[in-house]
C-alpha cells in the first residue's frame, strides 16, 4: 500500500475520538403525562358517585352547591379518591421493593404474608370488636401488627436461607396460605361479624373519609421517602448479590431495610383499603417497563402508576355499582373496587407468567 492511500474510515468517527452513543432518554415527560393522568383519575373518580350529578359536583367544587351536594362531594367523594389514590401508590411501592429486594418477579405483598397478615390483623381487631368503622386508628394499628406478624413469620421461616430469593418466594406462598387458613377460622369463631370484615377480604374505598386519610397520607409520605432512599442500593442489588457487593453494597442490610419499608407501606395500605388483590403484584412490571430499572426514578413512577390504576379502578367500580344497582333493583349495592383489580390482575398475572416463566429477574 502506497504511502498515499487514503484508508476510510466509519462514518462519524473522527480520529483519537470513540462514536459517541445516543443519549438516553429523560423520564420527566413520562412522569409528567403519568401524573396528568392521575389528576384525570382523580377528578373521574369524584364525579363518578351516587347521589350527586357531574354538573353538582362541579357546582360543589368551585365554591356552589346546597348543603346535602357539598356534604357528599367533600366529606365523602373527595377523600374516598384522595386514600385509593395513595393506597395504591403505597401498594405498587411496596410491591417494586419487595421485587427488587428478592429480585423475583412475582414476588409481592399478596404473596409474602404481608397482604394476609394485615387482613388478619383487621379482620381479628373488627371480628372481636376491637375495632370497627367509628375507630380506624385502631384498625390501623391491629392491621399494620398483622402485616408485621406475616413478615416476621417469613422471616423466622426462611432463617439463614433469606438470601435465596426462590427460598423465600416459596415460603411467602405458605406463610401466606397460613394466614389466610387464620382469617378463615376467625370468620368462624365471630361469624355475626362476616358483614363488617368482609371489606378487609375483598378490598374497598367505601365509606372512607377524612379521618381514614389523615391516618393514612403521613405514614405513606414516611415511608415513600424512605423507600426512595433505598432506590439507589436496590438498584444494585437487582444487578446480582456479587455486583453489589463488589460495588461496596451491604446486601443483607440493604434486602432487609427495604422489607421493612415494603411491609409498612403495604400494612398502611391494607389497613385503609383492604386486600386490593395483585395491584403490588403487576403495577411494579409496568413501572419498570415505562422507566427502566433506575429505581430512583422508578419508584415515583410507581407510586404514579398505582394510584392511576387504583383510583381507576375505583371510578370503573362506582359506575359498574349504579349499573348493576339499575339492573337488578338495588338501590344500595356497591362494586368493590377489589374485585376489578383482582379480575383485571388474574388476566394481566397469566399474560407476565408466559412471558418470563423461567427468565432470572
Amino acid at each position: 500500500m502506497s504511502s498515499d492511500t487514503v484508508v476510510p474510515t466509519p462514518a462519524g468517527r473522527r480520529a483519537g475520538r470513540s462514536p459517541r452513543l445516543p443519549a438516553p432518554r429523560s423520564p420527566l415527560p413520562r412522569l409528567v403525562l403519568l401524573l396528568l393522568v392521575v389528576l384525570a383519575v382523580a377528578v373521574a373518580d369524584v364525579l363518578a358517585g351516587r347521589a350527586v350529578t357531574p354538573a353538582g359536583v362541579w357546582e360543589v367544587l368551585l365554591g356552589g352547591g346546597d348543603a346535602l351536594d357539598r356534604h357528599v362531594v367533600l366529606n365523602l367523594r373527595v377523600p374516598r379518591m384522595l386514600v385509593a389514590l395513595v393506597a395504591g401508590a403505597c401498594l405498587a411501592v411496596a410491591g417494586l421493593l419487595l421485587q427488587s429486594a428478592l429480585r423475583n418477579p412475582l414476588a409481592g405483598p399478596e404473596v409474602t404474608g404481608v397482604t394476609p397478615g394485615a387482613v388478619l390483623g383487621a379482620v381479628v381487631a373488627t371480628g372481636f370488636g376491637l375495632a370497627d368503622r367509628q375507630s380506624p386508628l385502631a384498625v390501623v394499628v391491629a392491621a399494620c401488627l398483622g402485616g408485621l406478624f406475616g413478615a416476621g413469620l417469613l422471616w423466622v421461616l426462611t432463617g439463614r436461607r433469606r438470601d435465596d430469593p426462590t427460598e423465600t418466594a416459596v415460603h411467602g406462598v405458605l406463610v401466606s396460605a397460613v394466614l389466610g387458613g387464620l382469617t378463615a377460622m376467625v370468620l368462624l369463631v365471630a361469624p355475626g361479624e362476616l358483614g363488617s370484615v368482609v371489606q378487609w377480604l375483598i378490598g374497598t374505598t367505601e365509606g372512607r373519609v377524612w379521618q381514614h386519610w389523615n391516618l393514612l397520607w403521613p405514614w405513606a409520605l414516611c415511608w415513600g421517602v424512605a423507600a426512595w432512599l433505598l432506590a439507589g442500593p436496590l438498584t444494585l442489588l437487582r444487578c446480582g448479590e456479587d455486583q453489589a457487593a463488589e460495588a461496596g453494597l451491604d446486601t443483607a442490610r440493604a434486602r432487609g431495610a427495604a422489607l421493612v419499608c415494603a411491609v409498612a407501606l403495604a400494612a398502611g395500605a391494607v389497613s385503609t383499603v383492604g386486600a386490593l388483590g395483585f395491584v403490588g403484584l403487576l403495577v411494579p412490571h409496568l413501572a419498570l417497563a415505562l422507566f427502566g430499572a433506575d429505581l430512583r426514578i422508578t419508584v415515583p413512577g410507581a407510586a404514579l402508576a398505582g394510584a392511576a390504576v387504583v383510583g381507576g379502578a375505583d371510578a370503573l367500580a362506582q359506575v359498574g355499582g349504579r349499573g348493576l344497582a339499575v339492573l337488578w333493583d338495588a338501590d344500595r349495592l356497591t362494586l368493590p373496587v377489589g374485585a376489578l383489580t383482582t379480575a383485571l390482575g388474574a388476566v394481566l398475572l397469566l399474560v407476565v407468567v408466559r412471558r418470563s416463566p423461567a427468565r432470572d429477574f
